[in-house]
């Protein structure tokens, strides 16, 4: 590809100048995007030396991939790939042990992976409760919640020095005692603004909800039963606090730890901020996308060019596994034996429509889950093959993968569904494998600036079906969406339905399609209307459950005074704080999972 023919709109040149290409010391940028791509793909082809292979080769494909927009990493990848910082990582789990040293060490931790550019999980389900007693000093416990704020104001203080801002994954079992005052943190929407949360549900929880009956609430430090709960309504007080302001969702531990590939390493007991990656504890993972768009023609999908990208993504996302800086040491020993990837997908919906297949729709949850096996497979041949020449990661004799009787693999996990908040910008696609979230909005990014995104297939389709003109233009930019335009017609509402047109039911079914072919998690937002009730929250987290997912998060649109995507003509209502989270706009490590992302 000639120099300065790289395929960018001018929202996605706007990011990367604003948080993506070099700048020297007085800040002026001194990269260009073909420059940022090449200084990545030398940085991460440098491991093939380690294998005998030729980084020269190597570093031109990886090059084309990215150039061309067909594949791209993680933000951290992209920002500090053949820098001196060096970590590519997105997502880690720092674990947070019962003691005020184990806590403080924890949140030294996270501050050093937040200044390399990652975001953070915690389980906050080993702390004694509030109003326990502490034998060293015959004192009262203060609880989780109260240390989770210490993470938060922590967070607050380093993303202002740092080049992308903290995010936060904070997680509670469902049978801790202080589940009731974790559930309701966020309703007050002056705190925790540098963290998602998640209620931990396990089996016997849900066991105790379908019969109606009450379960007991553990105190970690002892083991004991201390008080009992009734199931339904702990679900109502997580439906009420979630309709409110999109927090907390739910991971459903048990189902995240029966797919464990090293369950003999010990449990999985958080996520990275946006819950798309279940790790242990001390570990981390890379992340990178195909864009699906790209893999469309005329006459359905090329699937030639799939697996070329398949396999070449995972080939680079284990160099970087070789060649990355590490935050932590205990980070760099767990990440580098277990050597977890999550290669994924984005602009699943901008593929649908160039196919004349609507999101809601049987046909697309079929192409869905065909897609997303066919990525797992194709990266788990891959992953093969490297282990052959490389050998496999450190822990395969005894992982699920070996009682299966799967040949030698060199990553533990090879595929995770992302958001791509920013990386879905600078591919000029759809994120992830949301549908379209309007056909004209506001993305607040950049400090705050909105930059105003239309999508070219709708113009393509409204002039070739003869329908275009600049007032409909205008009226659709008002709306953000079709379904009440009357010159449209009604197959073209269909194929170019919005996340709010979607029903609830869809978007779970769709992100179960693609969880049972994905090795870690799938992100997925459930958009709701601002009208939805709480019953249809709650109907979304059991659909979930009884789908096979690993986790369920919704956002009532306008429940947060600001939040990442607005339509226009659409007021936003109550209040909140979610522009926090919006100059990350990143979907692997920080954009908030309640911004409609």
């Amino acid at each position: 590809m000639p120099a300065g023919q790289i395929p960018l709109t001018p929202n996605a040149r706007t990011v990367l100048r604003h948080r993506y290409l070099m700048k020297d010391s007085r800040g002026e940028v001194v990269e260009t995007p073909e420059q940022m791509f090449r200084r990545v793909a030398a940085a991460v082809a440098r491991a093939e030396e380690r294998f005998g292979g030729s980084p020269g080769e190597v570093a031109d494909r990886f090059y084309e991939a990215m150039s061309r927009l067909d594949f791209l990493p993680n933000s951290p990848t992209l920002m500090n790939a053949g820098t001196e910082l060096g970590q590519m990582s997105a997502c880690f789990v720092i674990p947070v042990p019962d003691s005020v040293v184990g806590i403080f060490d924890a949140v030294k931790q996270m501050a050093l992976v937040h200044q390399s550019g990652g975001g953070t999980g915690f389980s906050f389900s080993r702390l004694r409760p509030s109003r326990d007693i502490v034998r060293s000093t015959g004192g009262i416990a203060s609880g989780p919640v109260s240390f989770i704020r210490v993470f938060d104001v922590a967070t607050e203080v380093i993303k202002q020095g740092g080049r992308r801002r903290g995010a936060n994954m904070g997680v509670l079992r469902v049978d801790h005692p202080d589940i009731r005052d974790f559930i309701r943190a966020k309703t007050d929407t002056d705190t925790l603004r540098n963290f998602n949360l998640s209620v931990a549900v396990t089996d016997r929880y849900l066991a105790a909800l379908a019969e109606g009956e009450s379960y007991p609430l553990v105190n970690p430090r002892t083991g004991a039963e201390v008080g009992r709960a009734d199931a339904n309504d702990i679900l109502d007080q997580i439906v009420d606090a979630a309709w409110q302001c999109g927090d907390p969702g739910l991971l459903f531990l048990d189902e995240i730890n029966r797919k464990n590939p090293l369950p003999e390493l010990g449990e999985m007991e958080s996520t990275n901020p946006c819950g798309e990656q279940p790790l242990l504890p001390y570990e981390s993972c890379v992340l990178g996308s195909i864009n699906l768009l790209h893999v469309a023609r005329d006459d359905g999908i090329d699937w030639d060019k799939l697996a070329d990208l398949a396999r070449l993504g995972v080939r680079f996302l284990d160099n970087v596994k070789e060649v990355q800086n590490y935050p932590i040491e205990e980070v760099r020993a767990v990440t580098c034996s277990n050597r977890k990837i999550g290669l994924g997908v984005m602009g699943f919906a901008d593929l649908l429509i160039k196919l004349g297949v609507p999101y809601a729709s049987d046909r697309a949850v079929e192409l869905g889950g065909r897609l997303m096996r066919f990525i797992t497979e194709q990266g788990r041949a891959a992953s093969a093959e490297l282990a052959r020449t490389r050998g496999p990661f450190d822990n395969f004799a005894g992982s699920r993968w070996d009682r299966e009787g799967l040949p030698a693999l060199r990553n533990a996990t090879v595929t995770t569904v992302a958001p791509t908040g920013t990386i879905s910008i600078i591919a000029g696609v759809s994120s992830g494998i949301e549908p379209v979230f309007a056909l004209s909005y506001l993305r607040r990014v950049l400090d705050g600036r909105p930059l105003r995104e239309g999508h070219p297939l709708f113009v393509a389709e409204a002039k070739r079906r003869g329908f275009y003109s600049d007032e409909l233009m205008d009226e659709v930019a008002r709306r953000g969406t079709l379904r009440s335009i009357d010159a449209i017609p009604d197959d073209v509402k269909d194929l170019f339905a919005c996340a709010l047109d979607i029903a609830p039911d869809w978007h779970v079914r769709m992100q179960a399609a693609f969880q049972k072919h994905t090795d870690n998690a799938v992100s997925k937002t459930v958009n709701l209307p601002r009208e939805a009730s709480r019953d249809d929250v709650r109907d979304i987290y059991l659909r979930a459950h009884q789908l096979g997912c690993k986790g369920i998060t919704v956002y009532r649109y306008g429940c947060k005074a600001e939040q990442t995507l607005s339509v226009p003509g659409m007021d936003v209502g109550g209040e909140g704080d979610c522009a926090e989270c919006v100059e990350l706009g990143e979907e692997e490590d920080g954009c908030c999972r309640d911004c409609a992302t």
